[in-house]
């Protein structure tokens, strides 16, 4: 398979969807710092969360790798994990309230 571009990945990202809320990862500023280092298949990204021990943390690396994998199955893909800020939890509580699913 070809080799995905930095554009490839950041448009796969955006599809993640968050699976308690209507919006993408990227929608709820979850996801930062993505790297693609192309040549070697390697991609880097940072997943802020509102708090470190929700539930959901394992799913939500699961669906940003599965949908990386569908770019190329040889993609390897690092994820750091963060706390947010106080205005980016704000940010995200607001957005959670209004798009929540259930």
């Amino acid at each position: 398979m070809a080799k995905s571009s930095q554009q490839d990945i950041e448009q796969a990202l955006s599809k993640v969807m968050h699976p308690e809320i209507k919006y993408s990862l990227v929608d709820l500023g979850m996801l930062k710092d993505v790297v693609c280092e192309c040549e070697e298949r390697k991609v880097s990204l940072t997943l802020k969360l509102p708090s470190l021990q929700v539930p959901v943390k394992e799913l939500l690396v699961q669906s940003i790798k599965r949908d990386l994998a569908g770019l190329d199955e040889s993609i390897h893909v690092q994820i750091d994990m963060e706390q947010m800020s106080q205005e980016e939890r704000e940010n995200f509580a607001k957005m959670a309230k209004e798009g929540w699913k259930f």
